[in-house]
Formats: structure tokens, sequence, C-alpha cells
């Protein structure tokens, strides 16, 4: 296949998110012990991040306690672009580990042989379905799709149970959502193609517009704007109704974890994702890094600063964050699910959405 088809596969992917709260510098990592580095000895490392340089840098500051002998550099940008990216690069690469808001990229990156098959320490108990057999990709924390809505303008007995509500007309101008470039909606339809066909997708979309949904560039945005008021509904990843909720004013918001009847499909999940380049001109610190983001302690810190469901055992949700285990959650086979990105972008451009 073409490096120009691939463009086309992984533009059906993106991220999502944001960490407005995170500003405090994270601690070093139990059992780490850094040291002072001469600057000729250092090593440098570049990530290519889909996630928000916000939410992301916590994390880096504590690897670079850790590792002070590793300089790291930071590319942020959305997960299609940045994937298009490394497929130009792949003759002279310039990234050494990619990490992104939805590990549909990441299968996408893989199949093109863009990424690196490294073994990585810590990832065993991981499940199968959400690490890449050949050790190309792994997934690093887990995110769900939630309905938040604004306690002033909803109650809890009005408030849509499912995401198939968002089409009832009586919403119509009252919610908010993510356009085209988002990762996560992306993901979202490319998961409803599976479960309920492309019909019943594409009518959905089309609900969407024709309720007047108004689209914004980032989950940031919306979580704000239904904290405010100027929304009565928002459709995001579990997490930004976590920052929302504990931001000092405008928080008077709930939660839908949707989908939760008998006969309905169940929370979609889905996951951030990291690999480390083909050909990573660093390969080394690349390989230290990845290792560092499954080291418990690290976990804890998306966790606790993201509000992210850790994928390593024994590592505690933040207070008041909702288990997924007592979830109905969809059950799709996300690795399989892959090549149904560039059909669900042209859904979700074809029913008019930008």
């Amino acid at each position: 296949m073409q490096i120009g088809q691939w463009q086309q596969i992984i533009s059906g992917v993106a991220l999502l998110a944001v960490l407005s709260a995170c500003g405090s510098t994270a601690a070093t990592p139990e059992g780490a012990t850094p040291a002072p580095a001469d600057d000729s000895t250092k090593q440098t490392l570049v990530i290519y991040s889909g996630r928000s340089e916000a939410l992301i840098t916590p994390i880096i500051e504590a690897f670079q306690q850790a590792h002070p002998d590793i300089v790291v550099n930071v590319k942020a940008g959305k997960n299609n672009e940045l994937a298009a990216a490394i497929l130009e690069e792949q003759q002279n690469p310039q990234a050494d580990v990619f990490i992104s808001t939805d590990m549909l990229t990441h299968i996408n990156l893989s199949t093109a042989g863009a990424l690196a098959k490294e073994s990585i320490a810590g990832t065993e108990s991981i499940p199968n379905e959400l690490k890449a057999a050949d050790g190309s990709w792994y997934s690093v924390t887990k995110r769900a799709r939630v309905i938040m809505y604004n306690k002033d303008l909803v109650s809890a007995e009005e408030a849509p149970q499912s995401i198939f509500d968002l089409t009832d007309p009586k919403w119509k101008g009252k919610i908010a959502a993510t356009n085209s470039t988002s990762g996560a909606m992306q993901a979202q339809v490319a998961m409803m193609l599976n479960t309920v066909g492309e019909d019943a997708t594409k009518a959905w979309l089309e609900g969407l517009v024709a309720n007047e949904t108004t689209f914004f560039g980032g989950h940031s945005d919306v979580r704000k704007a239904v904290g405010a008021g100027e929304f009565a509904i928002g459709l995001v990843n579990h997490y930004y109704y976590e920052l929302q909720k504990r931001e000092a004013s405008d928080n008077n918001i709930a939660v839908v974890y949707p989908d939760q009847g008998a006969d309905q499909i169940g929370v979609m999940v889905n996951t951030t994702a990291v690999g480390i380049t083909a050909g990573s001109p660093h390969a080394a610190a690349a390989k230290t890094f990845v290792e560092f983001l499954f080291l418990p302690s690290t976990q804890q810190l998306f966790a606790e600063l993201n509000y992210e469901y850790p994928l390593i055992e024994g590592v505690a949700l933040a207070e008041g964050v909702t288990q997924l285990e007592s979830l109905r959650t969809l059950n799709v086979d996300m690795q399989g699910i892959a090549s149904n990105v560039p059909v669900a972008i042209q859904l979700i451009q074809g029913a008019g959405i930008p």
C-alpha cells in the first residue's frame, strides 16, 4: 500500500484531550535517584505527542527528573497530522516516540511498518487486545465516552441516557461536541460502524447536525462551554468531566455513562497508545521512556493528575472517578476496526460536521 493511502487511513484517527489543573511539578518516581549530568553526555529524545502539552507535561517532567541525562523535546499536534509526518519521514525518521490519544492511529502506523517492534518491561499484564502482538505499540491508559451536562439546565431525570438520545429534537441547539479532526469522535464512529452498522451511524451523525450541535476543535472547549452554561450537554471523554468538576467555578455539572440498559450497546472505551518509531535516531532513550510510562508510579500520575484509567494492575483511580468494572461497556475488537477509520471520517464530514 502506498504512503498516500496510509495517510488517508491515518487521517482517520486523532486525539483527545486536555488537563488544565496539572501545573504542579511531578514527583520523582519511587526508586529513581536523579544525578547531575554533564551536558556533553546528555542524550536527546524527540517525542511526537497527540496529547495536549498540558496533559503530558507532568509525565515528561517526572521522566527528566528520573533521567537527567536525557533531554526531551516534544512536538505536539493532532494525531493524524503527526502520524502523517511519521510516514513522510520514514526514510529519515525525526521522531523517536509517538504518543497518541487513540490506539487506532498506532494500529495503522504499525501496519504501515512505521513502528519498531520492542519488548517493553512492565506491559505483561496489559490485555492482549490492548497491545500489538509484535510489540510495535502498547496502550497506556483507558478513557470512556460520556455525556456531561449542566445541572442548572438539565435535571438528572431528563438527562440523556444514550448517545442516540442526542438526536432528540428537544436538545436542538443545546449540544456541544468535537469536530471531524477529533480522534475520539473518529474512533467512536469507527466503533459505531462495527456495532450498529453504516446506516444507523450515518443517521446518528446527520441527527447531530439537524439538532444544530456546535462542534469544537477540542474537548477542553466543550467541557468549559457546558460548565459555563453555554450548552446544556457535552459529548466528551470522561476525564474532561472530571477536570471541569474540579474547577473553582462553572462546576455545577454531572455525568452520564451512557447506554447501560440491557438492550443498549454499553459505554464506549478507547485507549491512549505509545510506540517507538522504526529507525528511531535515539532508540535506547526511546525504550527507556516507553518503559517509564508503565512504572506504577507513572501510571499513578496518569490517574491522579489526568483522571484516566491506568492499565497496570494495582494502580488506584483518582478519588471519585467511576470504575469501569461497574459499567456495561461496548465489546468491540479495536484492532479489527482500525480499517473503519477512513469510512468514519467520510461519514462524519459527509454529514456536514466540520
